[in-house]
């Protein structure tokens, strides 16, 4: 997988098609299907999933692992060679980390209309107030990252008898 800072539209895909699968693990442990890789050089060096109710921590949001691995990975705090992909608009705070990371860039799939940072509810990454500016790329196979979360929340409902 190679691809610029900027990135391409088909390394963009393919990077999101392993953050998908990696969301799909998430299942086995009945957490929210996120998903996400970090890249370093357009190589995927991490991929992690929702881990909320496995851990339990209210931070083990798939983005917030990839920040930590990337951190751990490079040495450094700061992450401006990294790009992050994720199957769902980020939250606040896991927008918030990618500022205060000075992440290179941004990949998000399906938008979150109920708590996305990046452009539904609020733009974090594009706050000229804040310290950094993150460039994003939004709707990535945004269609399929959607799916599988509608296909999750459709069985809890079912579950608790909610159709």
């Amino acid at each position: 997988m190679t691809a610029g800072p900027h990135g391409d539209r088909e390394s963009d895909e393919e990077a999101m098609r392993a953050a998908i699968a990696e969301a799909r693990r998430a299942l086995a442990h009945d957490d929210v299907p996120i998903g996400a890789v970090g890249l370093v050089g357009g190589q995927v060096v991490t991929a992690r999933h929702n881990e909320r109710a496995l851990r339990p921590d209210a931070t083990a949001h798939a983005e917030m692992l990839v920040l930590r691995d990337l951190a751990e990975t490079s040495g450094g705090w700061r992450l401006e060679d990294a790009v992050v992909v994720v199957t769902l608009e980020p939250c606040a705070m896991c927008a918030g980390a990618m500022v205060n990371a000075r992440l290179g860039r941004l990949v998000y799939g399906a938008p979150d209309t109920k708590a996305g940072a990046v452009g539904s509810l609020y733009n974090l990454l594009a706050d000229p107030r804040l310290n950094h500016e993150v460039p994003v790329t939004s709707g990535v196979l945004a269609e399929e990252c959607a799916d599988l979360l509608s296909s999750f929340f459709t069985g809890l409902r079912a579950e608790a008898g909610d159709d």
